[in-house]
């Protein structure tokens, strides 16, 4: 034991200020906190609802959690298994995707499966945009696309997108075709497209579509297709994959995500698709940094998708795919839509995804109680299953 004059000495010792102070990378430091750290934390101060948190509360699906529970104790299942992907996972993506692209995709060259959407964003960007790039950048958007495209050492270009006053739908939103193209400039090299969009839920109609296609094409530019929330269409309305209009699929990098196609956020498994000379730098960065996903979850999605993919498009009322998600997320977003009614705020019903926008000018009093000569706005609340973000381009 240490005499007691000893351990006085440590602990004044311990309690010193450090000189230790490094300097951070240059990657990072402009980089701040996330929006959704902020309302997690403004939630939990004032015992808010937080359903700003973009994951849904009820049980996921059957046929993904009987794949995970029946599968084998056998060492192929509990190992490395290949780095750019489960050979039975990138086998079913290449058969789903190349239908609904209408191409045909080479399942070893042209998918790669990664630890969710978000990094396969990251490699995609990283990948491709160099010092003094620019993106065009749609928004409102998901909030990691500036930051990443900034520790990339490219340059956010923010397109904004417009939405007519008492507007009821997310089809409403819409963008100034002109304006866009006004900013492509020698140093554009990018468009991420976000299909359907977070967070308005806005689904991207053929025509709009074809109009950016026709853009990008004249320009040069390589695509990002986010499309994570490509099976959460209600209604019925068509979901037009980029990479299957004319010419798009050699210059797109389309992204999806099982978290999501599944509601199961939590397995954070997703996969980039697109041309081999596309996906190539993305393998680079992969190859050095995770190296390989986790064996048993790429298993279970590959046996999900195997076993629900036969009845997409042939019995789709028997589709998780097709309907399941949907159907679900539907009722949920007219339920939340009578509530917010009942509040006095205005819904904007979303075409698709777990999102929902809400014109809150009734309260407007409410939220301008700060500082004297604070500017004052109108205001759109987000709603991803609720609490959530006041937007500031309205």
């Amino acid at each position: 034991m240490l005499p007691a004059c000893r351990i006085s000495r440590l602990a004044v010792f311990t309690r010193r200020k450090s000189t230790f102070s490094p300097k951070p990378s240059e990657l990072v430091k402009d980089i701040k906190p996330t929006v959704w750290t902020e309302f997690s934390t403004l939630a939990a101060q004032n015992q808010a609802c937080n359903l700003g948190v973009g994951y849904a509360d009820s049980p996921s699906p059957k046929i993904l959690v009987e794949a995970l529970k029946n599968l084998p104790n056998d060492s192929l299942n509990h190992q490395y298994t290949r780095g750019f992907g489960h050979a039975q996972l990138v086998t079913i993506l290449a058969k789903m995707y190349g239908e609904l692209y209408g191409v045909k995709i080479n399942a070893l060259d042209d998918v790669m499966v990664t630890i969710g959407a978000y990094l396969a964003l990251y490699y995609s960007i990283l990948g491709w945009v160099n010092k003094g790039d620019e993106v065009l950048i749609m928004d409102p958007a998901y909030d990691c696309y500036q930051p990443q495209v900034k520790m990339a050492g490219g340059t956010p270009i923010i397109i904004p997108m417009n939405i007519p006053k008492n507007a009821k739908s997310s089809s409403e939103f819409y963008i100034d075709f002109d304006e866009l193209e006004s900013k492509i400039t020698n140093k554009t090299k990018m468009l991420i497209l976000n299909n359907p969009n977070n967070p308005t839920g806005k689904l991207w109609s053929r025509n709009e579509l074809e109009k950016l296609a026709k853009i990008v094409k004249k320009h040069n530019l390589l695509v990002i297709a986010d499309e994570v929330y490509e099976f959460h269409v209600y209604e019925k309305e068509e979901m037009i994959r980029f990479a299957s209009l004319p010419e798009m699929w050699q210059r797109t990098i389309s992204i999806g995500s099982a978290g999501k196609a599944f509601s199961a956020t939590g397995w954070k498994l997703g996969w980039v698709i697109g041309p081999k000379n596309l996906l190539a730098p993305l393998k680079q960065l992969h190859q050095n940094c995770i190296h390989v996903c986790a064996t048993p979850l790429q298993k279970a999605v590959a046996d999900a998708f195997e076993k629900d993919w036969p009845n997409f498009y042939s019995n789709p009322q028997q589709s998780f795919l097709a309907t399941g998600l949907s159907g679900e997320l539907k009722k949920k977003r007219d339920s939340l839509a009578k509530s917010l009614e009942a509040a006095n705020f205005k819904p904007i019903l979303p075409q698709a995804g777990y999102f929902m926008l809400a014109d809150f000018s009734e309260h407007l009093a409410n939220f301008e109680k700060g500082k004297s000569g604070e500017k004052k706005m109108h205001g759109i609340l987000s709603f991803r299953d609720g609490f959530v973000k006041r937007r500031n381009w309205l």
